[in-house]
């Protein structure tokens, strides 16, 4: 149903289904509280770091490193004399911090699902998956504005109305691996390992590094006043082969991972 809310209720097409499905969604999310089919849990830090080429090394209090998240490069022809953007080129040489985050809403969800499949209920467990996800994507919007005005605290006067905070007119951004800045799912590696995620919040990775409970959100907070979202887009081997070995990585196996971005 693809529509703006509460727009959408006027539909002469759409319209009484969406309001139907509103309403319904409403009253499995009172159930979803009352019963407490499902529990949040989330972490993050703030961590020293630099950038070494398209590297963003971690630091620890003493200027050790302790973990590397490594980046790419857009390859295509910009228009305009725009830059090839990578992630690293929004964290400073020397003396910068970069965010790291893991939530999830979806601790408990399997045994109210098994309810639900058990009496072929399929309407109710799609619903109570979308709303848990719904629910975790809503987490990690609360804190990274608990981020930016209080843990981290650059932006403490940002005063922005629901609707700016949708269109994300706020500064920073929060990149999570296998999205279009940063292709590669094996990076979530590196921020499970710098957060002990899975025991702080109970949230796995899969052998394919998806994240489960599947309604979880990971990611990286940058808080340049430039940083901004973008697609790698299509890249080559030569860059493939770059990035493996900055990672220590097999090169077919790398470039297995970033099939789809490959020219």
């Amino acid at each position: 149903l693809k529509g703006k809310y509460p727009e959408i209720f006027q539909d002469p097409v759409v319209g009484v289904e969406a309001k139907k499905l509103f309403d319904d969604a409403q009253v499995m999310l009172q159930n979803m509280v009352k019963n407490k089919w499902v529990r949040a849990n989330g972490v993050f830090g703030i961590f020293h770091a630099r950038s070494q080429g398209d590297d963003i090394q971690v630091l620890d209090e003493k200027g050790k490193l302790v973990e590397t998240f490594y980046t790419l490069r857009q390859q295509r022809k910009m228009a305009g004399h725009l830059p090839n953007l990578a992630l690293a080129d929004f964290i400073a040489p020397e003396n910068d911090y970069i965010g790291c985050f893991a939530v999830t809403a979806g601790l408990g969800i399997d045994d109210q699902l098994a309810v639900f499949e058990a009496n072929n209920d399929d309407y109710n467990a799609l619903l109570l998956k979308a709303l848990a996800d719904r629910l975790a994507e809503s987490f990690a919007e609360k804190l990274h504005h608990e981020i930016r005005t209080d843990y981290w605290g650059y932006a403490k006067d940002e005063t922005l109305s629901n609707e700016e905070l949708i269109n994300e007119k706020y500064q920073g951004i929060r990149p999570a691996a296998g999205y279009p800045a940063s292709p590669d799912h094996t990076e979530k590696e590196m921020l499970w390992k710098l957060l002990d995620v899975e025991k702080n919040t109970g949230i796995s990775l899969t052998e394919s590094y998806a994240m489960y409970p599947t309604a979880s959100v990971s990611g990286l907070y940058f808080t340049h006043p430039e940083a901004k979202y973008f697609a790698v887009g299509k890249i080559d081997t030569t860059q493939v082969a770059d990035y493996a070995e900055r990672k220590g990585a097999d090169f077919n196996a790398t470039k297995k991972w970033l099939g789809p971005n490959l020219f």
